[in-house]
């Protein structure tokens, strides 16, 4: 086993980079893979690319990975932070051995349990005690062993009843439950875990959570997780990677990595495709969807006391009325003020126009900030209808003026709560 600073060595990355090349498929057999060369070498469009592909983008590549070098230790919970996009997701599928590098070495030192989707690893038209029976035989566990975890598993995966039924038959939160419990307390000394937890319940995530912070301090397992909800990551992990296009950017302690995360977004750019933003199920309602920010401050940098204005396009797809835009400002994934508009209708059904908005900054302490951007109604008892929601939508920093409270260093685990006031909104026509 490889020593370090006293510590055990559970996983060791060294230049590791994962190289994917961008439009281009095989043929399926020899004479698919000729046409296609043959016709790239005559300059021709390739008779076997998907219909719709760009061209241009035949033969070039893209680098999931650019030289990662990493040291994981034995017993150590570690965030895995970064953007949509970062090459989080490609790590642990390198980790889980899904996929192999392009170049570098991995050593992985013990046996790994990974839930990189929901699902991963069960069949469908097994039952959830079929499928426990193989991930432990598929870790080199004999029956007899995983025999003595079941009852266990079971109880902690709250799907008793369930669980002689196949598991193509369950819900997405109930194929989490079973899954990470299986990960949970089968024998294996890595676990990874990719963002899978938001599909559970709350009481669940927390039982979760609770196990695997338990793994790694009473029982020496590692333990990679991968989540863009920071207050998780703060609860479980004592020290954090994050990730930007493809590179390692910082390894270090959690608070001064989430900082790093926020401020690498390229979401304080003037002007943002809102289109591409995949939304959570629950808050796409199809009426209308918002497609483009656009911010009159082009380097996402206010002082205090200004004014958050621009223009939100909406496209609608019928005409609504009584809508209500609400922004609500987060600092390290804690919710400090929202404000939002009067109501106002969308008139135009079948096209998009944009809404002009300004958000009145004033008092808010010197910070980098995300927004979450809501459209929804609101009924006579007051229960809100969301329309469409973007939960990452824009990012900018405040700044103090000169003197601000005497040149001492603001403490910015006050920045405090607010009640906003109210967006000043003209619906374009």
């Amino acid at each position: 086993m490889v020593e370090n600073q006293n510590r055990e060595v559970a996983i060791q990355l060294q230049g590791v980079k994962k190289k994917y090349r961008l439009g281009q498929i095989g043929g399926g057999t020899l004479q698919g893979d000729l046409q296609s060369w043959w016709a790239r070498l005559r300059g021709k469009e390739d008779p076997n690319s998907k219909i719709g592909t760009d061209q241009q983008l035949v033969g070039k590549t893209f680098m999931a990975l650019n030289g990662i070098d990493l040291t994981v230790y034995k017993g150590e919970a570690l965030g895995i932070i970064g953007h949509n996009g970062a090459g989080k997701s490609t790590l642990l599928k390198l980790l889980s051995r899904v996929t192999a590098p392009t170049e570098g070495e991995i050593d992985i030192y013990g046996r790994i349990t990974s839930m990189l989707e929901v699902g991963t690893g069960f069949n469908g038209e097994m039952t959830g005690r079929e499928n426990i029976y193989m991930n432990g035989a598929i870790l080199g566990m004999t029956k007899a062993e995983i025999d003595a975890k079941m009852e266990e598993i079971i109880e902690f995966s709250e799907v008793r009843e369930f669980i002689d039924t196949p598991v193509k038959r369950y819900s997405s939160g109930m194929y989490v439950k079973l899954a990470f419990s299986v990960a949970a307390h089968l024998d294996s000394e890595i676990m990874i875990m990719d963002e899978v937890l938001a599909v559970g319940d709350m009481a669940f995530q927390k039982k979760c959570l609770n196990k695997m912070r338990d793994a790694a301090k009473l029982q020496g397992r590692t333990v990679l997780y991968v989540s863009h909800n920071m207050n998780t990551i703060r609860q479980l992990c004592e020290r954090v990677v994050v990730l930007d296009k493809g590179k390692l950017v910082f390894d270090g302690a959690v608070e001064e990595g989430i900082e790093v995360y926020l401020s690498v977004s390229n979401s304080s750019q003037s002007d943002i495709d809102l289109s591409v933003i995949t939304r959570w199920a629950e808050f796409d309602s199809g009426l209308a969807k918002m497609t483009r920010l656009m911010i009159e401050n082009a380097n996402g940098i206010f002082n205090m006391n200004s004014t958050l204005k621009g223009e939100l396009f909406v496209h609608s797809n019928t005409e609504l009325k009584d809508n209500i835009l609400k922004i609500t400002l987060f600092h390290n994934s804690q919710a400090i003020i929202t404000s939002e508009s009067k109501a106002f209708d969308i008139t135009w059904e079948g096209e998009t126009k944009p809404i002009h908005f300004e958000m009145n900054l004033k008092g808010i302490a010197p910070a980098l900030y995300s927004t979450k951007i809501v459209l929804c109604r609101r009924n006579e008892f007051g229960v809100e209808f969301f329309t469409d929601v973007i939960l990452e939508g824009y990012m900018f920093r405040i700044v103090e003026p000169k003197g601000f409270m005497s040149n001492k260093k603001w403490n910015r685990m006050y920045s405090g709560f607010f009640v906003g006031e109210e967006i000043d909104i003209d619906v374009g026509s």
